[in-house]
């Protein structure tokens, strides 16, 4: 069996066990946009429409309200985005992000994270490739169940996608129902957390292939994403998932604790479409919970610029 071993100091990266509108109406909009969205104060009122051929005026009337009211409800949402910042002690809103792409980027496997015959295997990746100053949050094992957490998460209105092992989440499946509720995608992190190029092929088929029915039974939904625990895996881990349905695999390209962030590049930054990976972690295994870890990470994301998008959109 080959053992992929990622290239780079591993040891940061251990885890632990447990669209534009046209024309003179478009040019209202954007008047209106810039009104709404970059003062605090109430869009101004837009001019009554020149006299013209009959029903032009009503034509033009009717658009530039259909705008202001666009605009207020554009206005309305920043709003709300700014005061769940402050409720939750963000030292800045977060960016919003793009709409998803019409066509996905194509995903391949990173070069050096590659096994025999892998062309016919799920990807793994570290990266989205996609020029979109966004990256993607994404969250393992399910040990913490922080009801703050979801809380904070859908007010914020910031995507994640969770990998759960079931030996975690077993005693509270409640927490996550609610979690998916929310919007996120469960995902598949394994039954016990095992490191899998230890298993034989049908070991890592159980452990995979049982979360699958594990999720699909208490939640609803078979996964199509898999994440290897501890991020090691070899050619028999990779073909097992692709028999239990698996169509990719995500890793990651930096890490976010409470009072850090680490980085798998040698330039430590962010870069367009990287995977931020964390953990269902809180007091006991941090110096803080995981709102406090999600206001240090995304106080490091907006100081670089960057937006927090849905996963499952680039896929």
């Amino acid at each position: 069996m080959q053992l992929v071993r990622q290239k780079g100091n591993s040891s940061q990266f251990g885890h632990r066990p447990v669209r534009h509108p046209r024309g003179r109406y478009g040019v209202a909009l954007a008047a209106l946009l810039v009104a709404a969205l970059g003062t605090g104060c109430g869009a101004t009122e837009p001019e009554k429409p020149a006299k013209g051929k009959p029903g032009q005026g009503a034509e033009a009337g009717g658009a530039a309200g259909a705008l202001a009211n666009s605009a207020e409800k554009l206005k309305a949402a920043q709003q709300a985005r700014i005061a769940a910042a402050k409720k939750w002690r963000l030292a800045k809103t977060p960016l919003l992000a793009p709409a998803a792409p019409k066509t996905k980027p194509e995903i391949t496997t990173r070069e050096g994270f590659e096994v025999e015959d892998q062309e016919e295997l799920p990807p793994v990746f570290t990266t989205v490739p996609t020029e979109d100053k966004v990256v993607f949050l994404t969250v393992d094992d399910g040990a913490e169940k922080d009801p703050e957490f979801i809380r904070m998460m859908s007010e914020l209105k910031i995507p994640y996608t969770a990998f759960l092992s079931d030996y975690l989440v077993r005693d509270n499946y409640p927490y996550f129902k609610e979690m998916q509720a929310a919007g996120v995608t469960l995902n598949n992190h394994t039954l016990n957390h095992r490191y899998m190029p230890g298993l034989s092929y049908e070991q890592q088929r159980e452990e995979i292939c049982g979360q699958q029915d594990t999720i699909q039974r208490q939640f609803g939904k078979r996964p199509t994403l898999f994440r290897p625990p501890y991020g090691n895996y070899n050619q028999d881990t990779l073909k097992a998932a692709k028999s239990c349905g698996i169509k990719a695999v995500p890793l990651w390209n930096a890490e976010a604790f409470v009072n850090r962030m680490d980085y798998r590049e040698w330039d430590r930054d962010l870069h367009p479409g990287d995977i931020i990976l964390t953990h269902f972690r809180g007091r006991e295994d941090w110096k803080g919970t995981m709102p406090d870890m999600i206001r240090h990470v995304m106080k490091t994301v907006t100081d670089k610029g960057y937006a927090v998008a849905r996963l499952e959109d680039y896929l």
